[in-house]
């Protein structure tokens, strides 16, 4: 895709806002610490702004205003030694660049993610020390056929996917001319953020999800299966295939204790898991873990205040050998991924927070391979799956003031076991599975996937 980079700008806010350094949360500092881009497409409606030059003094003007509420965003990461980082809030600004493409939109085809995506989404040098680069970055790409996209990529160290989706949400509502409706909370200090280990200790529990994620049989360590090349695919389910999954995991197995059926996530990501390991052909007695990331604000005593900003999504994980997941029912699976949800209480937060305040180096839980090529961190491919979701994310209905967009998903997706979960754009109770494996799995897993629905 030919994309013709025209400018960029430094954005910072329009008033002055608290400056100083602010202690992040364990949370943050562990497992993704780059950036995750998320991307949105619009066409042109008659209400486009005319000239074109409106689209960009728009989204830039609303951007300096919200920036004044949203002020850490503007700030940068420091390393202060062992793995850890904190926040400076210095103002100095997000990076909006401008860009143009001779392309159309009926050259995106369906919009999936693909390798183009990544001529729309803005890239950083992570070579660079890690105060250089700012915490936000926004493209605004206008297309040959008069459509625009707008992407964004935010450092996931400092805001997890509900905290991201705050602000694009408030930066919309500021474009529009309204008023903020959820203020953000930056206290992380609800996570005892900056503060020595708890003396005596809390509650200890097995946390796993610290630990090295499995590894192929008879291989010592992951680097062939890193280096694998992986393609994208985005799955959908029906609303009717979607209840058949549920109807299928309720009836083939105990149900759970408290009497709640098993939920669309563990339903349609325990068919996830199983599918892969089908299409990896795993052996039976195959380690296999998958990634589940909670959201703990509502399971805090008490409950984190509305507008959390920074990391409470934690990942857990559900475990199983392959030959059972194969073997048995959908049901299985789906209970595995329950029982890790359901660990996922105020102490078990708290204890996993008192485990990192103890280590003497964060380095081992921060997954940056993604970004810089190296070998260390989780690695969530084959064997191993990871299961986001956005199903309860208000990811659509991203208005600036020239309507609603055509299509929104994220930016990039290319590594194996990266998956995610996302409600159908129509609101008609359909699922969109966006999932990357390596390319030699994938139309396998295809063929399990919507086989074992029949």
């Amino acid at each position: 895709m030919p994309v013709t980079f025209k400018a960029c700008y430094t954005v910072k806010p329009m008033d002055p806002t608290w400056s100083g350094h602010v202690a992040l949360s364990e949370w943050d500092q562990i497992g993704i610490i780059t950036h995750l881009p998320t991307i949105y497409f619009y066409r042109p409606s008659q209400n486009w702004l005319t000239p074109d030059s409106n689209i960009a003094t728009t989204l830039k003007d609303s951007l300096c205003r919200v920036l004044v509420p949203f002020y850490p965003l503007a700030g940068r990461l420091h390393w202060i030694g062992n793995g850890r980082l904190e926040l400076d809030c210095n103002a100095k600004g997000v990076h909006f660049i401008e860009a143009e493409s001779s392309s159309t939109f009926n050259d995106l085809g369906d919009f999936s993610p693909s390798s183009e995506y990544h001529h729309l989404v803005p890239t950083l040098d992570y070579t660079l020390p890690i105060h250089e680069l700012p915490l936000v970055l926004v493209q605004l790409t206008r297309f040959k056929c008069g459509g625009i996209c707008i992407s964004f990529t935010i450092s996931h160290a400092v805001a997890d996917g509900p905290s991201a989706l705050h602000f694009i949400s408030e930066w919309a509502r500021v474009a529009r001319g309204e008023s903020l409706q959820t203020v953000p909370f930056f206290d992380r200090k609800v996570f005892r953020a900056g503060e020595p280990p708890l003396v005596p200790p809390p509650k200890s529990y097995a946390h796993m999800e610290f630990s090295p994620p499995p590894l192929l049989l008879g291989q010592s360590d992951n680097t062939e299966e890193r280096k694998k090349n992986t393609t994208v695919a985005i799955l959908k389910l029906s609303k009717t295939q979607v209840e058949t999954l549920k109807k299928k995991a309720n009836e083939s197995w105990h149900r759970p204790s408290n009497g709640r059926g098993y939920t669309r996530y563990e339903t349609v990501t325990g068919h996830v898991w199983r599918s892969a390991c089908k299409a990896r052909g795993h052996e039976k007695d195959q380690p296999t873990v998958l990634g589940v990331w909670v959201d703990s604000r509502s399971r805090m005593q008490p409950p984190l205040p509305e507008g959390y900003f920074g990391n409470a999504t934690l990942v857990v994980v559900a475990t199983s050998v392959a030959g059972d997941l194969v073997s048995k029912s959908l049901g299985y699976a789906a209970s595995r991924i329950r029982e890790a949800i359901e660990k996922v209480t105020d102490e078990y937060v708290r204890s996993g927070i008192e485990f990192l305040k103890k280590q003497e180096d964060l380095t081992k839980y921060q997954d940056i391979h993604h970004a810089v090529g190296c070998d260390n961190g989780p690695f969530y491919g084959n064997p191993n799956l990871g299961v986001v979701s956005w199903l309860t994310l208000p990811i659509y209905g991203i208005d600036f003031g020239w309507g609603k967009e055509v299509y929104m998903g994220p930016g990039s997706h290319d590594f194996d076991g990266d998956s995610l979960l996302l409600p159908g754009p129509d609101g008609d109770g359909s699922l969109l599975i966006a999932l990357c494996l390596q390319v030699v799995h994938m139309d396998a897993f295809k063929n399990h996937f919507y086989e074992d629905i029949l």
